[in-house]
């Protein structure tokens, strides 16, 4: 499927209809994390609030912990 995006005031916005919605479980009120790869975009609906909190905060211990060996493992 190609979608183009639509003006949004002063940003672009991409519409997702409902059966895409549907498919991934979302609704329109349903809050989505952004992030890209550096050439796609990626959309997750958050399924689970207080789980993607504990993820997200085990995450950036497991970067702060590791920053050097991450760094070492990028170059």
């Amino acid at each position: 499927m190609i979608k183009s995006l639509v003006k949004h005031g002063n940003s672009s916005a991409l519409v997702i209809e409902k059966p895409i919605l549907s498919l991934l479980g979302a609704t329109p009120e349903s809050a989505f994390e952004v992030a890209t790869d550096g050439n796609s975009l990626i959309l997750t609906p958050i399924r689970d609030g207080v789980r993607h909190k504990r993820f997200q905060k085990a995450l950036e211990k497991t970067g702060k912990r590791y920053t050097k060996t991450f760094e070492e493992l990028a170059h």
